[in-house]
């Protein structure tokens, strides 16, 4: 079992303190252009905030076409002594230009594979995990081809799937159709963003189900969401799912950097909400959410 990081393969227990979701570089027709993440060196200085808070991995979940500079990870990584864990796959349609999903949407699985095992693009920077979307409350066409992508890729490499849902919502969908259609592991897929649909009963059906939960977006702006944050860990560490439990920040403006923006960035994960889950559930508790339970996410049995 090995985390592949754009440097090398890692032991799972090497990886250490991790922000499971974020980004450092990121840009999206969805957004504004002068809130891209584009800028090397505003994403060193947030790396090292990250570190001096007592970061030690990141896992960026920016997929293809979307600005992830690969080119410059191994360097960022290198230099802040911070691991890093890139990412291939696809996001929605919204968030690329006009007729580059088209352009990609027949090679999707081999370029998930080329990417996971022989380099993004013209670098030899391996992808260490295949990065999907959701939709709305369910799977649109868009959504559904890109799973069967990614859940072919993964039969080949056997790579983790980390899953983005449209406002937390649909993780429900991504199950039936990765784990009980496509044969993928449940273990294998991540459920990203499910702090933004703060159901306690939906989360219990999904930790039966045996997936990952992420909780991630700290350092975005939902405040509709983040105060009930700590009542949905509880209600799955009181049943007994601390084990499957992931928080990650999520920063995808500039605006939301720590180092360089307004903040809170990628430091807040560990300055804020670390003290809290050791406050209120122990300090063991917060170091499984932080260190153990990452490393057996994001590490596989490479195929490839």
């Amino acid at each position: 079992m090995r985390v592949r990081t754009v440097l090398n393969d890692l032991v799972p227990e090497a990886l250490g303190v991790t922000d499971a979701h974020d980004h450092l570089f990121f840009r999206s027709v969805a957004l504004p252009p002068d809130q891209a993440l584009d800028d090397a060196a505003a994403a060193v200085a947030e790396v090292r905030a990250f570190a001096d808070a007592g970061g030690q991995a990141i896992v960026q979940w920016t997929p293809h076409g979307l600005n992830r500079r690969a080119d410059l990870l191994p360097g960022i990584s290198t230099r802040t002594g911070v691991s890093i864990v890139a990412a291939t796959g696809l996001h929605r349609r919204e968030h690329y230009p006009e007729g580059y999903v088209d352009k990609v949407q027949d090679q999707l699985a081999e370029i998930f594979v080329r990417e996971l095992t022989t380099g993004i693009g013209d670098t030899q920077v391996r992808a260490g995990l295949i990065k999907v979307a959701g939709g709305f409350h369910a799977l649109d066409v868009h959504a559904e081809l890109v799973m069967r992508a990614a859940a072919e890729a993964h039969h080949v490499t056997n790579a983790p799937i980390a899953v983005h849902h449209e406002l937390g919502s649909a993780a429900d969908a991504v199950l039936d159709l990765l784990v009980d259609k496509l044969d993928v592991h449940p273990a294998a897929v991540v459920l990203g963003h499910l702090n933004r649909f703060p159901d306690h009963r939906a989360h219990l059906d999904l930790a039966r189900r045996g997936a990952w939960l992420a909780f991630d977006g700290p350092s975005r702006a939902n405040s509709a969401t983040d105060p009930r944050l700590i009542d949905c860990l509880a209600a799955l560490i009181d049943a007994g799912y601390a084990d499957r439990l992931l928080l990650g920040g999520d920063t995808t403006s500039a605006r939301a950097r720590a180092a360089t923006g307004e903040g809170p960035g990628m430091p807040y994960l560990l300055t804020h909400l670390k003290p809290r889950l050791t406050r209120y559930f122990g300090a063991d508790i917060a170091d499984a959410v932080f260190r153990a339970n990452p490393a057996r996410a994001f590490a596989t049995d490479w195929r490839m």
